[in-house]
């Protein structure tokens, strides 16, 4: 006859690795915790780059999906071009919340957030510029109130696209230099024409002068563009600028 205790050692194996499996789960799931993907530390307010200086700072792999994200200085302008004709045919109105910029195409919707104090402003691309290397857009005087950089005139800022064509889709030509004497820029452009056609040369009419911008080459995408304006850069010491090639009449830059 078996004692009681070797009765109760006798647990068949199934019920034996039943629990023993039981065991396991339970003390998995115990030692597993939710994790929670908390928010983002706030963005400190940084300088503007000094790579900046050079061209502007693009990128495509952002938390947003792919969006453009672009950073540098902005600028804002107001009158005498308040009244004139923006770049895309507009009368420029600087008590709108529009903006100037070389390469996005005219209508894109852009949200502008200042670096400095976190101010935004959501503006119209109409026109193109600014035509001065470490700056990368042209406020309204409206979004320049907006973002609160009247009193800096020139603040870091971040440019994301919220809507509008592709940013890097269309053709794109390089500005290489701006002269007040049109014989110079005809010089210039008759020289680069002969190794970087078409080359052109557009008239603007400013307050304080007329300059005649001297640009090269048309070129498919604005990445390829910038290729080859750092191309011209290297090889002749030109100070370049990419420009998207517009169909609409153009006598509204700056």
């Amino acid at each position: 006859m078996v004692s009681s205790p070797q009765k109760a050692a006798q647990v068949p194996r199934e019920v034996l690795l039943s629990l023993f499996a039981l065991a396991i789960l339970v003390t998995g799931c115990a030692g597993r915790k939710p994790v929670v993907a908390g928010a983002p530390p706030p963005m400190t307010p940084v300088a503007t780059p000094p790579a900046a200086a050079d061209r502007a700072i693009h990128s495509t792999s952002t938390p947003e999906g792919g969006a453009y994200i672009e950073e540098g200085d902005a600028s804002w302008y107001g009158a005498p071009f308040h009244g004139r004709r923006a770049s895309n045919g507009e009368v420029y109105d600087m008590n709108k919340m529009t903006a100037a910029h070389r390469t996005m195409a005219f209508g894109t919707i852009v949200k502008v957030t200042n670096l400095t104090n976190g101010k935004t402003a959501v503006v119209r691309i109409t026109d193109r510029g600014p035509f001065i290397e470490n700056r990368i857009i042209d406020l309204s005087m409206a979004a320049a109130k907006a973002i609160e950089s009247i009193g800096p005139g020139v603040v870091p800022v971040r440019l994301e696209v919220i809507s509008g064509g592709d940013p890097f889709g269309g053709f794109f030509t390089v500005q290489v230099g701006a002269f007040k004497e049109k014989g110079n820029a005809e010089r210039l452009r008759a020289r680069l024409d002969e190794l970087y056609p078409p080359s052109t040369i557009q008239q603007v009419a400013l307050e304080e002068a007329t300059f005649y911008r001297v640009r090269a080459g048309k070129v498919s995408g604005e990445q390829a563009a910038q290729k080859f304006a750092d191309e011209l850069k290297a090889k002749e010491g030109f100070h370049t600028m990419v420009i998207r090639l517009d169909e609409a009449p153009a006598g509204g830059d700056q």
